[in-house]
C-alpha cells in the first residue's frame, strides 16, 4: 500500500507539474515555480480515489459534475491530439472518480507515453514511466482483467525499461499464469527472453529454462492448431524462441535434465514427444534418453512422428532392415492420418537413401525417391540420387557400347532436371559436377555415326531403368 500511494504522489507531482507546462505552452519547464503548484495539488487530492474501497466509490466520484466537466474537456482535447490540454482534466480524473470510463486507461496510456517520449530529464522520465506503470495498475484494480493488462504493462516496460530483465519476467510469468493459452505472443516471447538472461546470469535453475520452453512451445501449437487471426504472430514467436533455445540445448543439458522426469513418468507421452523432438533436433538421437523416450512412445501411441523417429534411432544403430521398417510405417501413417504426419519429402529421401547406399536396390530407391519429387517437385535432390542410380548402374544394365551409355545419357539427363528444377546453389554445383563426371563415358562422334544415332536420336535405356532418352556425343 506504502508503495503505491508513493507511486500515486508521483503522479500527482508529474502530472500536475506537466499540466502546468501546458497552461504555459513553453518547452522549458521551470522546476521552482512547479513546486508551489505540486504541493497544492497535492493537497487537493491528498485522498485520492484509489485509497478508498471501490464498494464505496460511485461511478463519478464524489463531485459527478466536476467529474463529468473534466471528461468533457479531456476527451475533446484528446481527439483533438491536443495531448498536452488534456493532460491536467485527465489527471484530476484519474485521482477523484477512477471508475468513470475505461478510457480513462486507454488514453491515459496515450497521454503519459507522450509525456515520457518528450522528457528530457533522466530523473523526471523515470518517474514518468513509475506513472505508466501505475496506470495499468489502477486499470486493473478497477477494471480487472489482470492477466491482459499485465502484459500490456510488461511490453511497454519492455521499450521504457529495456534492461529489467527481473520485472520483465515477474510481470510476464503473471500474464501467462492467468491467462494461459490466451496470452499475448508477445509476452510469451519476452517471457522466455527474460528467463534464459536470467538463467545466464545464474539467477535461476537452468531446468526453469526448459521448463518455460515446454510450456511456450505448448501455447504455441495450441494457437496454431487453433488458427486464430494472430496465427502469424504466434508462428514468428515459435520461431524466436526456438531459436533462443538451441543454444542451450546441448545433449548434455538436455540429457541431463529430461533424464529424471522421463524416468519418473516413462509412459506420458506428451513428455515423450517433446523429449525425443528435441534431441532428434539437437543431435542426440545416439543417446540412451532418446532410446528409451522412443521406444516407450512408440508402445504407447504409435504415430508417424514415433515412426520416425524409431526409424532414426535403428538408423544411428546402423540396423538399416529395422530403420527402413518403420520409416515406411511413417510414410503409411501419415497417409492415413493427413495434418498429424512426417515430413514426407525428408522421409521418403531416407528410405531411398537406405536402398540406394547399404540395401543395393535401385529400383526401390527410385521409387522412393519419386514419391519424395511428388512431395516435392521443386527439390533436385531425388533427381540427383536417381541419376546416380542410373550411373552405377550403366556396367550391369548395358550389354555393349550403346546400351551402355543410354544409362549415362539417362543418368545425364536426371542431373540436368535437378539444376532445372531447383535454383539452390548447392544442388546446381552438385549437378554440375556429375554432368561432367558422366559425360566423359558418352561415346564419340565417329561411334555415333556408325551406330545411325548421329543427330540427336531418340534411344531408349533398358534394364530396370526403362527411361526414353538422347543419344549424344562426349563433349
Amino acid at each position: 500500500m506504502k508503495k503505491y500511494v508513493f507511486l500515486q504522489l508521483i503522479l500527482v507531482l508529474l502530472i500536475g507539474a506537466t499540466g502546468c507546462f501546458a497552461r504555459t505552452n513553453t518547452h522549458a519547464l521551470n522546476i521552482e515555480a512547479l513546486e508551489q503548484s505540486d504541493a497544492d495539488a497535492f493537497g487537493q487530492a491528498a485522498t485520492p480515489a484509489a485509497n478508498r474501497p471501490i464498494a464505496n466509490q460511485p461511478r463519478f466520484g464524489t463531485d459527478s459534475i466536476q467529474c463529468i466537466q473534466n471528461w468533457n474537456i479531456y476527451s475533446d482535447h484528446f481527439r483533438h491530439r491536443n495531448f498536452e490540454l488534456a493532460i491536467d482534466p485527465w489527471r484530476w480524473m484519474f485521482l477523484n472518480c477512477p471508475l468513470a470510463t475505461e478510457n480513462l486507461y486507454i488514453q491515459g496510456s496515450v497521454l503519459v507515453r507522450f509525456m515520457i517520449d518528450r522528457e528530457t530529464n533522466a530523473t523526471r522520465r523515470e518517474a514518468l514511466i513509475d506513472t505508466l506503470m501505475m496506470v495499468y495498475q489502477q486499470r486493473i484494480r478497477y477494471f480487472g482483467r489482470e492477466g491482459v493488462h499485465l502484459g500490456r504493462q510488461v511490453l511497454h516496460m519492455k521499450v521504457y525499461r529495456p534492461n529489467a530483465t527481473r520485472e520483465h519476467y515477474e510481470l510476464s510469468e503473471r500474464s501467462i499464469e492467468l491467462l494461459g493459452n490466451a496470452v499475448n505472443p508477445e509476452v510469451l516471447r519476452l517471457n522466455f527472453f527474460a528467463a534464459k538472461i536470467l538463467v545466464e546470469s545464474g539467477i535461476i535453475d537452468p531446468a526453469k529454462l526448459v521448463d518455460k520452453y515446454d510450456r511456450a512451445t505448448e501455447i504455441v501449437q495450441h494457437n496454431l492448431n487453433a488458427n486464430h487471426a494472430d496465427s502469424a504472430a504466434f508462428a514468428a514467436t515459435k520461431e524466436q524462441v526456438q531459436s533462443m533455445f538451441d543454444p542451450f540445448a546441448t545433449c548434455e543439458n538436455l540429457v541431463r535434465i529430461y533424464t529424471p522426469r522421463v524416468e519418473a513418468n516413462p509412459r506420458d507421452a506428451d513428455l515423450l514427444l517433446r523429449v525425443t523432438r528435441l534431441l532428434d533436433r539437437a543431435g542426440c538421437s545416439d543417446s540412451q534418453l532418446f532410446y528409451l523416450a522412443t521406444k516407450n512412445l512408440h508402445q504407447i501411441t504409435p504415430t508417424a512422428q514415433s515412426a520416425f523417429l524409431m526409424g532414426r534411432l535403428y538408423s544411428n544403430q546402423a540396423n538399416h532392415v529395422r530403420a527402413l521398417e518403420f520409416f515406411e510405417q511413417a510414410v503409411t501413417l501419415t497417409r492415413s492420418q493427413p495434418g498429424n504426419g512426417v515430413d514426407l519429402f525428408q522421409t521418403n529421401m531416407l528410405i531411398a537413401d537406405i536402398f540406394f547406399r547399404h540395401l543395393n536396390r535401385f529400383p526401390q530407391a527410385r521409387t522412393a525417391a519419386l514419391a519424395a519429387l511428388e512431395a516435392n517437385p521443386n527439390n533436385g535432390r531425388p533427381h540427383l540420387l536417381i541419376g546416380q542410380l542410373y550411373a552405377q548402374s550403366a556396367r550391369t544394365c548395358g550389354t555393349d557400347e550403346i546400351s551402355i551409355a543410354a544409362v549415362y545419357w539417362a543418368a545425364v539427363d536426371r542431373f540436368i532436371r535437378a539444376r532445372t528444377v531447383d535454383a539452390d546453389p548447392e544442388v546446381v554445383a552438385i549437378a554440375n559436377q556429375l554432368i561432367a563426371a558422366y559425360s566423359q563415358f558418352f561415346p564419340n562422334n565417329e561411334t555415333l555415326f556408325f551406330h545411325g544415332l548421329d543427330g540427336g536420336r531418340p534411344v531408349r535405356a533398358g534394364c530396370w531403368i526403362n527411361e526414353n532418352t538422347t543419344a549424344r556425343a562426349r563433349p
